[in-house]
């Protein structure tokens, strides 16, 4: 979740709720591991899912104890896998096999039938087999759970802004489609917590990415759209060199909503509206609960969105 500007980020204020669609999710306390769960899907009982949170854990950071589940600069490898560990203890989890890839911002979604012999590369992992758990790691990017509910295929996506620019949420779902035969009208669209459109400020060359690959762009950006979009409009280079040092205005900005993106792209691919769910709980406004690669300057841990079939 790059793109970063000069600009300090213009915030609003996330209420301090649950969501505003509460009645849609739930806060799972389960042996000091905190979980969001989708009501949906806990409906489901052959199947294992949710997003963590970032109190409690092995892990500290600004010397406080966080449940950090990725690789990070900041902690150890131990900590990440005592806190693993510890995830699969309080799911009733502990047979399964956590998968989770080396995410790079793309369009790249894996079919897994077995634990892989080395750690792959890739930002979405599918399967049908129980007993595998798979895991997407984010600090912002958007976690998306899709289960097919009739012939028991689960994936999990891992959505910053340029794997929604390249469709990776479409992608995995024709791949699902193509491996599985999943019907779109048969899935279940979770999306976890992500940064919100409140808060993620992008510049010139995300929104004119998005101009060039979806007719309906303009829809997902606050601000001055129209204007970065524009044939004559500079790109962030020509605007430094526009003004004499020390005088340069910051290239202006726009805010972009991820979670509008990637509704479309399921939406326009066939899953019914009706079965999409979202978060409307934004990382950047709730570090108490959630890390944040953008409010925490880099310095973070990584929250997991995981989902399985039960052996």
């Amino acid at each position: 979740m790059n793109s970063r500007t000069t600009r300090k980020p213009m915030r609003r204020t996330t209420p301090a709720r649950p969501s505003q669609r509460a009645a849609s999710w739930r806060t799972v306390h389960t042996q000091g591991v905190q979980i969001l769960a989708a009501r949906a899907l806990e409906k489901i009982p052959w199947l294992v899912h949710g997003f963590t949170l970032r109190p409690g854990g092995a892990s500290t950071l600004d010397g406080k104890r966080v449940f950090n589940l990725g690789r990070t600069d900041w902690d150890t490898r131990e900590n990440v896998l005592a806190n693993r560990e510890k995830l699969l203890a309080a799911l009733g989890a502990r047979k399964m096999q956590l998968i989770s890839q080396r995410q790079f911002h793309s369009a790249l979604a894996r079919v897994f039938d077995s634990p892989p012999a080395q750690p792959l590369k890739g930002d979405a992992l599918i399967t049908r087999t129980p007993g595998l758990l798979l895991a997407v790691l984010t600090a912002d990017c958007v976690p998306i759970l899709l289960v097919d509910t009739k012939r028991r295929v689960v994936a999990a996506v891992h959505a910053g802004w340029r794997g929604t620019l390249k469709r990776i949420a479409e992608t995995t779902l024709g791949k699902m489609r193509m491996s599985f035969d999943t019907r779109p009208r048969d899935v279940l669209a979770v999306f976890g917590p992500g940064i919100g459109r409140c808060c993620y400020e992008v510049g010139i060359e995300v929104a004119q990415g998005f101009h060039s690959q979806f007719a309906r762009a303009a829809e997902w950006f606050d601000g001055p759209f129209e204007r970065l979009v524009a044939d004559d409009t500079p790109n962030p280079l020509q605007w430094l060199n526009m003004h004499p040092p020390g005088h340069q205005p910051p290239p202006p900005t726009v805010r972009l909503d991820l979670l509008a993106a990637n509704r479309w792209q399921l939406e326009s691919a066939g899953v019914p509206a009706a079965n999409i769910l979202t978060s409307d709980l934004c990382t950047a406004c709730r570090t108490d609960i959630f890390f944040s690669h953008r409010r925490e300057h880099g310095r973070t841990g990584r929250l997991m969105g995981f989902v399985g079939i039960r052996m």
